[in-house]
């Protein structure tokens, strides 16, 4: 009968043990399923938290690359409306013909003209910072082809000492002499009727992203 008891107990006892630790090894399962759940919600919660900002950055540039847009086609209305410029988009490179001429055997820049340069000097430095510009110098056909040459390269040099004063950077302006090639006005000279367009300056701006973006201003409705 003890022998009996004892056995009951033993068996009741390890019943219970079992029971506890079926309650601790529950209790942890639990625990670790919390931990795993708070974890995933944390790195759920980061992950979104992080493609909002993405959201927004992309935002903020597409609306800052609209703003700029907007400003480069204003200007580029501006140069051609209030300066007769002439603007063109080549491979890798814009091209401005600005009405900026000459008087016959003269290479200085006209005080008529220098407002139409002051424009161009500051829609270079807003809108293409970095990029080379080239500013070409044409005579008309009178004189010798030596002689042109040289005269349309003092005038391109006058041009460029110009902007410089109004604040561009020296070392990214070059200059080039043409001569009399590409006539405006094919034979025209002197005093003749259309000698002055034929005694003028050009520029190119080889700028990449800025042909792109010349193009998007002048063929995107307002």
């Amino acid at each position: 009968m003890r022998y009996v008891k004892f056995a009951a107990t033993a068996v009741l006892a390890a019943t219970t043990l079992s029971a506890c630790a079926t309650k601790g090894f529950v209790r942890r399962g639990l625990e670790e399923q919390r931990v795993a759940l708070s974890t995933e919600r944390t790195e759920r919660t980061t992950a979104d938290n992080a493609l909002q900002n993405d959201v927004r950055g992309v935002r903020g540039s597409v609306d800052s690359l609209r703003t700029d847009l907007n400003a480069l086609r204003t200007d580029l209305q501006t140069l051609r409306t209030e300066y007769g410029a002439k603007i063109t988009a080549l491979e890798g490179a814009v091209k401005f013909a600005m009405p900026v001429h000459f008087g016959f055997d003269d290479a200085a820049v006209r005080q008529e003209d220098q407002a139409a340069l002051e424009k161009f000097a500051q829609v270079a430095q807003s809108h293409y910072p970095g990029a080379t510009i080239t500013v070409e110098g044409f005579s008309d056909p009178a004189g010798s082809a030596a002689y042109n040459l040289r005269l349309s390269r003092e005038r391109a040099d006058a041009v460029r000492d110009f902007l410089v004063t109004k604040g561009m950077d020296g070392a990214a302006l070059r200059t080039v002499g043409y001569g009399k090639a590409r006539l405006v006005r094919p034979g025209a000279k002197g005093d003749e009727s259309g000698a002055e367009l034929n005694r003028r300056v050009t520029f190119v701006i080889e700028s990449s992203g800025g042909t792109t973006a010349t193009v998007a201003a002048i063929t995107s409705p307002e």
